[in-house]
Parts: C-alpha cells; structure tokens; sequence
C-alpha cells in the first residue's frame, strides 16, 4: 500500500527564521530558491516542527514523554497533512489514523516510614477498616437510642406507673386469694337462722363436718346432703361471715294440716310433702278431707287459702274440705261455723275483710262467713 506524499514544505531556514522573527519569504514562487538558498540544514528545528510523516507513529512515544501538548500538536498536524493527501485526488490512498495513546503509569505511592512492618499502607482517604466502620455504626445506634430515650421519657414514667399500679392490684388479689383458701379463714362456728319448729343446735350438730374447712371450700353438696334429713327445711342458704363464722339460713315449711293415711295421720305442708306421721291426729292441726288426694287441684286450692290465713285465724281451723277448686270450706272449733271460701283466688284479700268481719262479729254469734265475694263478706 502506497503512503500518500507529503506536501511540500518550505526551506527548513525559513521556518526557522520564522521562528526567531526573521522576515517572512515574498509570496512569488520565482524568488523562491535564490533568496532563501544556503540556510540552515533541517537537522535544526525542534521535533515538535516537524511533519507527522517525518517522524512514525511508533515516534509518538517520545512526544507523550514530552508532554500533553506536544502530543495534541503532532496529532493536528497528521490530520492536516492527511486532508491535504485527500485533496490533491489521490483517492487509493488509505487514511492511517494515529494510535490512541496509552496511559500514563501513575506515581508510586511514597513509603509511610511511620508504619510497622508488614501492615497495610492506606492510600487514600476512603480505604477505611471494617474496625472503624463498626465503631461509627455503634457510636451512630448508641446516639439514636439516646435520642430515643430522651423524647419517650414522659411515656415511660406513665407505663411504669400503671404497671406498678396493676401488679399492686394483682398481688393484692393473689394475697387476698391465699389467704381465704388458708386456714386462716376456716370454719369455726356454724349459726341457725330461721328455726322455728325444728332445734337450731340439732342442724348446727349435723353441718359439724365443714369445722375447720376454709370458707371458700364449704362442700355445699354435703351442706344439702346433711339437711336433707330435715323435712321441715324448705330452702336454705349460705353465707361466710369472715373470719370464722358459717351462717345458715333457712326457710321451714307450713304445715297446713293432718291426712288420713292407713299409718294414721299425715302432717303435710301446702306442697303436700309429708312432715311427719302419728298414730293420733296432732293438737292444733286441722284435718285435710280434699277429694283425690294430695295430687289434685283441690288440695293445692286449700293449700294457697291454708297459707293466706292470718296466724291467729289457722289456729282455729279444725277442719279443711274440698271436692273441687272452686269450693273449698273451712270449719272453725269451738262453735263449728264454717267460713265459705270458694276458689283460691284474690285469698289475701278474702283473708283481709274475714279479720274484719270476725273482730266485729265473733264466731260464736255466727253461723257462717261467705267470702267468695271479697268486697262484700256475707254473715249468717
């Protein structure tokens, strides 16, 4: 491949006459050669004013030894002289662009006289160690948590003051608890109330076995077990009176009167439960002569009038009959007259105006009290 031609070039004195401000060659081409004849041989001039095809490419190096600026220099006067080869119609000829210059080696660090042998020297600034890194990062969360600290202080003391407040209250409850369920709190004394007919000692005899049972743990079940042989207990209740004290509470059955039995006479209550048996009727008692028995709706209408009874009035009755509901008759001692009650209802209100009429009109002066009405009380 042919290199393309140089162009030409003036006398090399020229040029250096140029360069130390001798006057410039006349334009004329004529006078070219005699005037500027004998200068000075081209072995003169600097590199950096020689063409690029003086010196190759491979040249170059001593240019980037020279410097950045001779290097730009040289490469603007290849290019021009490779435009100029273009012009002049030579068009075969390949353009050989320069090589891109290699980089520069860099400065070899200075040795750090100051550090031990054998350590790693740091060159720059941001060669930092994973030992500074971790005592920023724990300088950076102990700072945070300080901040932390500081703004939640208020917080803090209100949830430290409903903690203690709670665990006050939690072990005031625990303490409370174990020492209710210790025998600190057992059963030393047992009271009756409510007793009428039946001795408050004999039920306080028969609960003997909860002495010494802390409250809390009163076997309520052996309590009902131990009553139950009490047909004159109606209902019953508990209550712990602290320290040491059982009170039970109890409702004792009315007795309304006697049943006729094959085993003799039967005291029943208005329920019909059976209270007790006796070869004789009891004084005191009436007698019961309800048609059906103790399980028809007769003798549940006697029972209701037997209850609504003022006490002194159920202590006259002698006797109490019925067939049905609606015609139940009572019979008062002494001077036999018969009170006709009717039906079971509106009985306080019949029982009310039958203590009026007889505190007017004694049951010696009187036949027979019809109360079926109870606004009007009708004496015979």
């Amino acid at each position: 491949m042919r290199r393309p031609s140089p162009l030409p070039q003036p006398p090399v004195a020229s040029r250096g006459q140029a360069r130390a401000g001798a006057p410039t060659p006349p334009a004329d081409d004529h006078t070219a050669g005699d005037d500027w004849a004998g200068v000075a041989p081209a072995d003169d001039y600097s590199i950096e004013d020689r063409p690029v095809e003086d010196h190759p490419t491979e040249d170059l190096s001593v240019l980037r030894e020279a410097g950045p600026r001779a290097t730009e220099s040289a490469r603007e006067t290849q290019a021009g002289s490779t435009n100029s080869a273009l012009t002049d119609g030579n068009d075969t000829a390949p353009v050989i662009p320069l090589s891109s210059p290699t980089a520069l080696p860099s400065a070899a660090p200075a040795p750090d006289s100051g550090r031990a042998p054998g350590s790693a020297a740091k060159t720059d600034a941001g060669d930092v160690g994973f030992r500074e890194v971790w005592r920023a990062s724990r300088a950076r969360r102990k700072a945070l948590r300080a901040e932390i600290r500081r703004f939640t202080v208020r917080q803090r003391r209100r949830r430290a003051i409903w903690l203690g407040a709670a665990a006050s209250v939690l072990l005031l409850a625990l303490g409370t608890l174990g020492a209710a369920y210790s025998p600190l709190f057992g059963v030393e004394r047992i009271s009756v109330v409510g007793a009428q007919q039946l001795a408050a000692d004999d039920i306080s005899d028969a609960l003997a076995t909860q002495l010494g049972t802390p409250l809390p743990l009163v076997d309520e079940s052996a309590v009902k077990a131990a009553l139950v042989a009490f047909p004159l207990i109606e209902t019953y209740a508990l209550e712990a009176r602290p320290p040491h004290e059982l009170v039970v509470r109890i409702v004792e059955r009315t007795p309304i009167g006697l049943i006729e039995t094959r085993a003799g006479y039967t005291l029943v209550d208005a329920a019909g439960v059976a209270l007790s048996t006796a070869a004789t009727p009891s004084a005191g008692m009436p007698v019961l002569a309800i048609a059906g028995g103790i399980d028809s709706d007769a003798f549940a209408a006697a029972g209701q009038v037997m209850r609504a009874l003022p006490d002194d009035i159920r202590a006259q009755v002698t006797e109490v009959t019925a067939s049905t509901p609606d015609d139940v008759t009572l019979t008062l001692g002494g001077s036999n007259a018969q009170v006709v009650w009717g039906s079971a209802d509106r009985s306080a209100d019949k029982a009310l105006n039958l203590a009026k009429m007889m505190a007017q009109r004694p049951p010696a002066d009187v036949t027979t009290y019809d109360v079926t009405s109870p606004e009007v009380v009708v004496v015979r």
